[in-house]
């Protein structure tokens, strides 16, 4: 399979389905999440159930304490009537009922709120760390063409949207369903009429709940991915602001905010719109329904069918109802925003490679003895034009491979297909008489240094980005360092070794990146060096020094080097010259001096002579 990467985007904008569902599928994945807490979880729900319990005993009560002043007779149920029935004044014992009450709502929703909000973090952990990790198994071909800024949008403003799914909509969903669950067997057995009259018109919310849900997706997926793209521009004006200024574009990059920034305002304006139509119509029909109690509780209550206090209770429990109505309509807002960070988080979790190890791919023994590339073809994905036309070479341990050619020739292409980030259309990569795919991907890339020809620093120390992922001692590092030839430079440094280098490596100039980025590869003590224009920030004298360090210090390791400046493979054992693709000439720097073709052409406009 070639690895170019996944075809669809699933946390690309042009990638929403604008198909209305009430509740997406997405949203409930994140159950196996939390029933990997099941103690949390029951907890949660016992927890938030009781505390609802008791969040409507008082009203109760107060029924009961009602019809006691109205009419002298203790009521309740038992054990209550007998503990009553004991004491001198039944009115207090109806007031630490009360009190007791809310003293268990107390101590039951502290309960339920640490339980959820806990498994809310915990399942916000772990998605992330879910996304993270399919996020960095995915071949480096993949980022070739995604947004840096959509992809941190999900890791952290969408995951932590599903914390608020999970700690928030979790509890409210309880305390709906328990609170009503309650209300209804309560006010069935008081009158099952009135509570005909009260639940009867609820039933209206069930097709405004569709309509709104259905309505308001759409929107909110949108300003999920508007999120993105705000995050994206932003990274890329904060990263490039040398060149914003430079060219003095902070207008142009001001509007191209404004454009993104106004797309997520309109989608939030219209969702608004939409949730501000929801909640009012949830409140006419709580209206009708609590009206209606009213006139027929009264009604009720004349003929005795209930007592005083019954239609007290009944008044104060439907009151209660109110808050659950209004939770259900942001409820239901919450759920549409979860959905669709859900769609965006488990787009990143569902992730596959498709450079992978091979089933029987067995672990690289002994380092890169020899590396060869065979008839090898390759055409980068969404384009019809070969970048590699047939090259074959082969670079033994202790050999020095140089690589040059115009931009565009597909050098670095080259060191690509040995990394595994991309296989070749045709032909083989083989390594130690093997084909590369026969070794596992970490081993093989345990046994190469990589020097990229735009040096990459991680935010941190200097010591803490030559050692990054290593076990090194400190003499390893100095070591390392001085064959990079940074050593020096480093001393010099206000802290040495501990001296931040800034993001990216902002701090250091280019020369010094690329030597700390050396340094990071030469301490792997790797089989085989890649350098990628490694040297094209140092200046001559620098680089002589350097390569004369790595010469010296691994004998039997391995080297190629892409180069658009020839003095830094003029020693190597054999250079390709390649155009468009194919290796047009081949042989040491003598050699291709004589023949007076590509690479002539170009040593004599680099050194203005023909000089060996």
């Amino acid at each position: 399979m070639r690895g170019h990467g996944s075809g669809q985007d699933l946390m690309a904008p042009s990638d929403i389905n604008d198909k209305a569902t009430v509740l997406g599928r997405q949203l409930w994945r994140v159950i196996p999440y939390a029933t990997a807490y099941r103690g949390r979880l029951m907890t949660g729900f016992v927890a938030n159930g009781a505390a609802r319990a008791a969040d409507l005993l008082p009203f109760i009560v107060i029924g009961w304490a009602v019809d006691y002043f109205t009419g002298g007779t203790v009521v309740g149920m038992w054990p209550f009537t007998t503990v009553l029935e004991g004491v001198e004044s039944p009115a207090i014992g109806y007031g630490v009922l009360i009190f007791l009450s809310f003293t268990l709502l107390a101590v039951f929703q502290g309960i339920s709120e640490y339980s959820w909000q806990t498994l809310g973090y915990k399942i916000q952990h772990d998605l992330r760390m879910d996304a993270t990790k399919s996020l960095i198994a995915m071949e480096a071909s993949y980022y070739d063409l995604r947004q840096t800024g959509q992809i941190m949008s999900v890791l952290s403003s969408d995951v932590n949207q599903l914390e608020d799914v999970v700690s928030d909509s979790s509890t409210s969903i309880i305390r709906i369903v328990v609170t009503f669950g309650f209300a209804l067997v309560i006010l069935l057995s008081m009158s099952w009429k009135l509570a005909v009259v009260v639940f009867g018109p609820l039933t209206l919310i069930v097709p405004l709940v569709y309509w709104f849900s259905t309505r308001v997706a759409r929107r909110y997926r949108k300003q999920r991915e508007s999120t993105g793209g705000i995050t994206s521009v932003l990274e890329n004006l904060i990263s490039g602001i040398a060149v914003v200024q430079a060219y003095n574009a902070q207008s142009w990059e001001a509007r191209r905010v404004e454009r993104e920034s106004g797309d997520y305002r309109d989608q939030a304006i219209g969702a608004s719109g939409d949730r501000n139509r929801f909640i009012p119509g949830i409140y006419s029909i709580a209206g009708i329904a609590f009206g209606m109690l009213v006139t027929a509780g009264g009604w009720l209550a004349q003929q005795g069918e209930i007592s005083t206090g019954e239609l007290v209770t009944f008044l104060l429990i439907s009151t209660r109802l109110t808050m659950p109505l209004f939770i259900f309509g942001m409820l239901v807002n919450q759920l549409q925003r979860g959905e669709a960070a859900a769609r965006r988080v488990f787009a990143a979790v569902d992730l596959k490679p498709t450079i992978t190890d091979a089933p029987d791919a067995v672990p690289l023994q002994g380092g890169i003895a020899r590396l060869e590339f065979k008839d090898v073809s390759f055409t980068y994905p969404g384009t019809n034009t070969p970048v590699l036309s047939r090259i074959s070479f082969v670079v033994e341990a202790g050999s020095f491979l140089g690589v040059m050619g115009h931009t565009g020739a597909g050098k670095t292409t080259i060191l690509k297909l040995i990394m595994r980030y991309y296989t070749p259309d045709e032909g083989e990569v083989l390594l130690n008489g093997q084909p590369l795919q026969a070794y596992t991907l970490e081993s093989v890339r345990e046994a190469i240094g990589f020097v990229s020809q735009e040096p990459f620093l991680f935010h941190g120390t200097v010591e803490e980005n030559v050692r990054y992922n290593l076990s090194a001692d400190d003499d390893a590092i100095e070591d390392a360092l001085k064959t990079a030839g940074a050593w020096d430079f480093v001393q010099d440094l206000e802290a040495g070794l501990a001296t931040m280098v800034g993001d990216r490596g902002s701090m250091l100039s280019g020369g010094q990146r690329a030597r700390i980025s050396l340094a990071r590869a030469v301490l792997k003590r790797p089989s085989l060096l890649i350098l990628d224009e490694a040297s094209s920030a140092l200046d001559a004298e620098t680089e002589r020094r350097i390569q004369e360090n790595l010469l010296a210090s691994g004998n039997d390791r391995a080297t190629i080097a892409v180069a658009h400046r020839l003095s830094t493979i003029r020693n190597a054992d054999e250079i390709l010259a390649m155009v468009d693709g194919a290796v047009v000439e081949r042989g040491r720097h003598e050699d291709l001096i004589d023949v007076g073709g590509v690479y002539a052409s170009q040593w004599t406009i680099q050194t203005g002579d023909m000089g060996r």
